[in-house]
Formats: structure tokens, sequence, C-alpha cells
């Protein structure tokens, strides 16, 4: 995955690049060649892709790795300060706890904030069991909260339902 270093560098080699096509596009108005108003959008096309670049170099695009957490996916997010992870029906209560923690902390945003009534991002996880064939069952295993206010959030409340886990030992069984 590129760091924004990579994305610093990038953008420099497309801004050579643009001022390239722009003394390209001047001299093309001066000779009146019949590719002038090409090279003109072939400029503002690169100054675009340049200013896309710079901007990726500035937001750091790492994700939180914490150890002991398991792989999940985000299957609903309202934008706002709602979302939905599943996770393996073979799950620990440990394991669902640190993959909370790392999905708090990755699906963290500045363009949640506001957007919700009490500024609290609440992460629910869940699995499926599949009781008999073809009916399948959301299992809702624990949640987090986190503020919206701060990148860093060390009042982060994590539930973990200890009930739901029984349920799917039964359901393996």
């Amino acid at each position: 995955m590129p760091t924004t270093a990579d994305f610093l560098q990038y953008s420099q080699w497309s801004g050579i690049a643009t001022i390239a096509f722009a003394v390209l596009a001047i001299l093309a108005f001066i000779f009146k060649w019949g590719i002038r108003f090409r090279l003109v959008g072939t400029t503002g096309f690169m100054i675009v892709l340049t200013v896309g670049l710079f901007s990726l170099s500035l937001v750091p695009l790492s994700r939180t790795v914490i150890p002991g957490a398991t792989k999940y996916t985000l299957v609903f997010d309202n934008g706002s300060n709602q979302a939905v992870i599943a996770t393996a029906t073979d799950i620990t209560p440990t394991q669902l706890e640190a993959t909370l923690r790392q999905a708090a902390s990755n699906l963290y945003s500045y363009g949640r904030l506001g957007t919700g009534g009490n500024n609290q991002l609440v992460i629910r996880a869940r699995t499926l069991i599949h009781p008999e064939a073809g009916v399948s069952v959301p299992v809702y295993l624990g949640k987090v909260e986190r503020t919206l206010a701060t990148r860093e959030d060390p009042e982060m409340n994590v539930e973990i339902y200890l009930d739901k886990f029984a349920q799917l030992s039964d359901a393996q069984a």
C-alpha cells in the first residue's frame, strides 16, 4: 500500500508533467498547432490529478492493527453514527473485543462528526448462524461505542454479549 511519502513523490512527478503539458499547450497556441485545445484539456486533467495526489500525501492511509483482532467485513454503515461488522462464527470473546476496537479505530472519520445526535459512533458485531437448511439468523455478539470528537478515545465502551456465544456453540454442535 502506498504511503503518504509515496504520494508526495507521485505528486511531484505529476507536477512536473503538468508544467510540461502547460508549456506544450502554450507552444501549440503560439505555433497554431491543431492539437492545441486537446493539450489545454490534458493540462487541466493533469492539474486535477496533481492536486488529488498531493491531497493523498497529506492524509495518512494507514489502518490500525490491534493484536488478537480477526478479519471482519463491514456490512452496514450509515456514514454517520452506526455501523455493523460481520465476523466468523468461531470467534472468541477476547478476539471479538480486539476486533471491535480495531473496527472502531478504522471506521473513525472526521466526516462523521456532527451528523449524529450524540456524537457517538456505535459499531455492532454480528455473525450468521444456520439453525436449519435455508435459514440464516443474525446473532449480535457485541458492540463498541466511541466518541466522534477525537481520534483517540481512551473511554471506548466495549460490550460483549457472552450469552450469545453460548447460542453460537449450540448452533455449531
